[in-house]
């Protein structure tokens, strides 16, 4: 084994069982590992210099196929059921042995790096990749870490990617060929017969939404901005919500896009990068999403013209997932270290498929701690493997695949935090209207922009509301920027009676998943 690179850890990969007879290649920088990635054939540069990648038959996460590690250590805690299957440590040890036979004689790719911005809840990671592009997608995702603190590297977790190894399902007890396996008391992540890269990034979080609550933050499936006063926002919502348009901002500097946690000093980013959607992306409407696409970014499944390799961000012929992985510092002005004060205003995003809800709402603390647990919003095609197109579901914290503890746990920790420091919530609808999904359109981005932007400069506090009849939320009857009539979802339906169906069966739902809290 030869070994190539950037400070080789003291803590080798023998630490971990992991022993190559091929070179072992430490914490490569963005460009090496790019031309690395070109020469294994792994991608093709686009014509703006971004490394351009395909994942496979595997072009969003595999919720299906993840199971927890049971052990004495946490199986208490951990929220088993349909999110956390359990897979005994057996299984588990006999899997990870096999992944590493199979690695045995492959180079791999190693990055030592971090979640969490807040030096105080720091935890030291490890990624150790087959693909090249996957050890660059860890690196822009991941806080980089160099100097003397990578030098003094010592990895309290491990993430194993090994995408070529496909288990045996009878032999191995996963559900299929792939598999994300999460260990918390042997402190390991074995990931499995998937090239999709997200698996790596959600896992992540997983770990730190199980370390966290045992100190008594919050952490959360959201992103963050600051503004110039110092404001910070919070936008919590599952991928396709709205999470990483709505928060890059270029009025204010973003923290991050998808992970923080809220701790006694504020909020602070998990990441140090962003994993944007870049499904039909325009420079006008989301200028600092499109200005990051750049040389460093990796674009999963975004298509390129064969000849001239330029972009097509319309095209999802391949998926409408299609994502854009790129380090924070690619967006202007975003906050480095990404950390921010306590909250003023915190926004939980829906995607309503039905086109019943309003577009915005104010809430009461009572109603924001139900809408948390309730998670209401529509799966988004090609966020998930077999979705194709907007499903309503619920999901509890706005993020229930990567929750391993159960869900009260987290809003109990949340809504200390907003009583503590007296956060204003509210619903924002970024769904459709006029119609539900297939009859009606998306809501206008602008018109979103144009509320978000009303609340944070505190032009909604002194406006009328009106009470909606059907789900009980408050709204306001004006908002500049906005038609008085797209406040109002029944009022932008031709057909009123459809609409007080549609609103009706809502409701319906809702009460249904209330009376599971």
């Amino acid at each position: 084994m030869s070994q190539v690179g950037n400070h080789i850890s003291q803590h080798g990969l023998d630490t971990h069982g992991i022993r190559t007879s091929a070179t072992v290649y430490w914490n490569l920088t963005a460009p090496v590992l790019t031309e690395h990635a070109l020469q294994r054939n792994e991608g093709f540069l686009a014509d703006n210099g971004a490394l351009v990648v395909r994942t496979g038959r595997h072009t969003g996460r595999s919720p299906k196929d993840k199971f927890v590690v049971r052990s004495p250590e946490s199986e208490d805690q951990i929220w088993w059921g349909a999110v956390n299957q359990a897979i005994e440590p057996d299984k588990f040890d006999r899997l990870y042995d096999r992944v590493c036979e199979f690695l045995s004689d492959k180079p791999l790719y190693v990055q030592d790096c971090a979640a969490g911005a807040d030096l105080d809840h720091q935890l030291p990671v490890r990624v150790v990749n087959q693909y090249a592009w996957h050890n660059l997608f860890a690196r822009q995702l991941f806080l980089r870490l160099d100097g003397d603190r990578l030098a003094r590297h010592k990895p309290d977790f491990l993430v194993l990617s090994a995408p070529d190894f496909k288990a045996d399902p009878e032999r191995d007890g996963t559900r299929t060929e792939t598999f994300v396996l999460v260990n918390f008391e042997r402190r390991i992540v074995l990931i499995g017969g998937t090239q999709y890269a997200g698996e790596m990034k959600k896992s992540v979080f997983t770990i730190m939404n199980y370390l966290l609550p045992q100190k008594g933050l919050a952490p959360m499936h959201c992103s963050a901005n600051i503004g110039e006063n110092g404001d910070t926002a919070l936008f919590f919502g599952l991928s396709g919500t709205g999470k990483t348009s709505l928060s890059a901002d270029p009025a204010r500097r973003l923290i991050g896009d998808d992970e923080h946690g809220w701790s006694e000093h504020g909020i602070f980013n998990f990441e140090g990068g962003c994993y944007a959607k870049c499904i039909r992306l325009r420079q006008e409407s989301e200028p600092d999403i499109y200005g990051a696409i750049r040389f460093g970014t990796v674009l999963e499944n975004v298509v390129a013209d064969a000849d001239t390799r330029a972009l097509d961000f319309d095209d999802q012929s391949i998926t409408e997932n299609t994502r854009a992985a790129y380090p924070l510092h690619f967006v202007n002005g975003a906050v480095e270290p990404s950390i921010g004060g306590h909250p003023k205003n915190v926004f939980f995003l829906t995607c309503d498929a039905f086109g019943a809800l309003p577009p915005i709402s104010r809430l009461t603390t009572e109603q924001a701690m139900t809408q948390f647990l309730l998670g209401y919003t529509a799966k988004v095609a090609g966020t998930e493997t077999g979705v194709t197109e907007p499903t309503a579901t619920f999901s509890s914290c706005f993020g229930a695949p990567f929750l391993p503890l159960p869900p009260k746990r987290y809003a109990q920790l949340l809504g200390e935090k907003l009583d503590t420091h007296r956060s204003q919530v509210w619903l924002i609808n970024t769904g459709w209207q006029g119609g539900p999904y297939g009859i009606g359109k998306r809501i206008n981005i602008a018109y979103t922009r144009a509320m978000i932007t009303a609340v944070l400069e505190g032009k909604l506090s002194e406006v009328e509301y009106r009470t909606d009849p059907v789900f009980g939320l408050h709204c306001p009857a004006h908002c500049p920027g906005v038609p008085d009539e797209a406040l109002d979802p029944r009022s932008t339906w031709a057909d009123k009676a459809a609409y007080d169906a549609q609103a009706a069966k809502l409701a319906a739902m809702w009460n249904d998943e209330i009376a599971k809290l």
